[in-house]
């Protein structure tokens, strides 16, 4: 009786591969929210910003078209170029300092603290340092007016403790704008530590160790080991701390107000009081604009700067 083999099963027909466009296609849909938000949240009202800074309007009725005559006002404006000297102050104090004094508190509690007392007493003064971050801006400038007070503050109080003269530290036009740095050197240091600290987790430990033995004192394994290998984590520290400090006004508005005289005016107090305490709207655009496109610009300066500097080091 003969065998009949069974009969071979057809293969199945698959399918042309989907082209790589159609699997990631669907993605765009979970990027609609967002886009959405930056729409109406970001993109319509900076526009609307632009189109009234063309205008002469004080907030009701209609607005007025002037062209340019705002911006020609605005760069004739000595008040705007002190802001913006001011601003330059600020970033120094808000971006240049609390970076480089983040740098070695961040080498010294992961490379020196850690080590030798352990990772929570690391994790404790981290968090000590950060705390400025957590406080109201409102509450920490309301702290700060009372100490740096002319009459009855705690600084004045124990300045007089070794002969020194009280002073007016936010009401005098000497000393308010390096005061206002002062104060956002405290509030700022702890961001860059807690950015670095997490960068330096990602280092590999040998190389710590090698250096160690090869008898590298810590200064040296800051310059050679630590920078190098967090050079991306201080760029985006000093790319935020940046736009941070240029468009600040929190603190400016709780300490000085822009004041005395002016010596603590920032473009966006500047922007502020001109929209709402002169009811120059359109003038106040007009900053507000200027500012946000200076800040489009360091940005963008900064993300060249960066990659530039991948590439060197792929090579």
């Amino acid at each position: 009786m003969a065998v009949h083999a069974p009969a071979a099963r057809p293969k199945a027909v698959r399918g042309p591969e989907p082209h790589p466009r159609r699997r990631t296609g669907g993605y765009w849909v979970f990027l609609l929210p967002s886009a959405v938000l930056f729409t109406a949240v970001i993109l319509v009202p900076f526009l609307m910003n632009i189109g009234i800074s063309f205008t002469r309007w004080q907030g009701i009725g209609d607005p007025r078209w002037l062209g340019l005559d705002n911006y020609t006002r605005l760069f004739a404006d000595a008040r705007f170029w002190t802001s913006f000297r001011n601003n330059a102050a600020l970033i120094v104090a808000m971006a240049i300092v609390p970076t480089l004094i983040g740098l070695v508190l961040a080498a010294t509690l992961f490379d020196y603290v850690g080590k030798k007392f352990g990772p929570r007493t690391a994790s404790v003064l981290r968090a000590a340092y950060y705390l400025p971050q957590v406080l109201p801006v409102a509450i920490a400038g309301i702290v700060w007016g009372w100490i740096m007070h002319p009459r009855f503050g705690v600084l004045n109080e124990f300045l007089a403790l070794f002969g020194m003269e009280p002073r007016g530290w936010l009401g005098d036009p000497d000393w308010a704008l390096p005061s206002v740095m002062m104060i956002m050197v405290w509030f700022q240091i702890g961001y860059p530590v807690v950015i670095f600290m997490a960068g330096l987790q990602r280092v590999d430990p040998a190389l710590y160790e090698a250096a160690e033995m090869d008898g590298a004192s810590w200064a040296r394994r800051f310059r050679h080991i630590t920078v190098p290998q967090i050079r991306p984590e201080i760029y985006v520290v000093l790319l935020t701390c940046t736009i941070a400090a240029l468009k600040v006004f929190g603190p400016i508005f709780v300490l000085t107000r822009g004041g005395p005289g002016g010596a603590t005016l920032v473009p966006s107090y500047f922007s502020y009081q001109n929209f709402f305490e002169k009811a120059n709207v359109g003038y106040g655009a007009a900053i507000a604009t200027v500012l946000t496109l200076l800040i489009i610009v360091v940005t963008v300066l900064f993300l060249r700067i960066q990659d530039g500097e991948d590439e060197r080091s792929a090579r």
